[in-house]
């Protein structure tokens, strides 16, 4: 089976890539690198021990998604393309509008040409917002509270209305929550582009002696310590994921499942056991909360235990390690 990974080259992408070419799929990875550097094509191709197919496009070019589609004969895609920072869609609305959910337009009518029928979605918890409960079920209504959060909203409206009428359109939509960690060689990792969004990397930055100290955004919310709660998930785990998700699709037709670990850790958590586990200092100064930040957002993963017999096997411990073997290996990221 041929499969095309939009956005395989980005974080999640390229776990995701390795872990589908290791359990014998074919690849097409499909990215423009705007959000990703293109030695990561080579790097996971010296983990799997085999040449990947890449090409270097915009999931806005509809005619080359086709082409490649058909050229490449591509039975599924896994959705992976798209920016990410909730900060930055909240400064740059209409880029994130385009980027996401027009393109994940284009992809869909290129889809519809091409005659490839089915996907997997890598959409995002932040779909919910303002958590209601917790733990967040499936069933939690949408209330997403920043521009990049409402594009993946707007996103699974658009599939499954897609769905209802398609006839025989097959979707799966992943809502995962924060992952981190890298892959076990320490060849690929989180890389972010400029100051560093995500917790983990800028903790592992700091480790590493890149940047000077870290900023814990808000230490004023109602949770324990003050500081931001999160479900923070091995990207091995979500990557394992998206593969059964895929497998699924084979004799189920559309469902949509959280991917978490069920377990809410503050940002001091995380700093701590980062600095316990690979024995470093982690200095860091309190500033204001950023908008669209909620205080506390953890899953139930209990649906996706049911239905694809999947839960996380990794813990923080092995988180924070698998993070700063990445960093260690590679002090500049894939500048090294």
């Amino acid at each position: 089976m041929k499969i095309m990974v939009t956005g395989g080259a980005g974080y999640i992408g390229s776990h995701v890539a390795v872990l589908l070419l290791q359990a014998g799929y074919e690849l097409i990875i499909y990215d423009n690198h705007c959000n990703s550097n293109p030695k990561v094509i080579k790097r996971i191709a010296q983990i799997v021990g085999k040449k990947v197919q890449h090409i270097c496009g915009d999931i806005r070019n509809e005619s080359l998604l086709s082409q490649t589609l058909r050229e490449y004969s591509c039975e599924a895609v896994i959705h992976c393309a798209g920016l990410k920072a909730v900060g930055d869609s909240v400064a740059q609305p209409l880029v994130y509008y385009d980027n996401n959910v027009a393109g994940s337009l284009c992809l869909l009518r290129a889809m519809h040409v091409a005659g490839v029928k089915t996907l997997v979605f890598s959409s995002s918890a932040t779909v919910y917002g303002i958590p209601q409960y917790l733990p967040i079920t499936e069933a939690h209504p949408f209330g997403a509270t920043n521009p990049y959060g409402r594009t993946k909203w707007f996103i699974e409206l658009m599939l499954q209305d897609y769905f209802k009428v398609s006839g025989d359109f097959r979707l799966a939509i992943l809502r995962y929550f924060n992952p981190v960690g890298a892959h076990e060689s320490g060849i690929i990792g989180e890389d972010p582009q400029g100051i560093a969004n995500n917790l983990l990397p800028a903790v592992a930055q700091v480790a590493v002696g890149r940047v000077a100290s870290l900023t814990v955004w808000g230490a004023d919310y109602a949770t324990p310590d003050g500081t931001g709660v999160r479900d923070y998930l091995h990207v091995m785990d979500l990557a394992r994921g998206h593969l059964l998700a895929l497998q699924r699709l084979q004799d189920l037709s559309c469902f949509t499942v959280n991917l978490g670990t069920g377990i809410g850790y503050s940002v001091l958590d995380l700093i701590n056991t980062f600095a316990a586990t690979n024995n470093r200092s982690i200095p860091y100064q309190i500033g204001p909360r950023r908008p669209g930040d909620v205080a506390a957002c953890y899953a139930n993963a209990d649906y996706a235990l049911e239905l694809l017999g999947w839960q996380a096997l990794f813990g923080l411990e092995e988180m924070c390690s698998s993070a700063w073997h990445w960093q260690q290996k590679n002090p500049q990221g894939y500048q090294t």
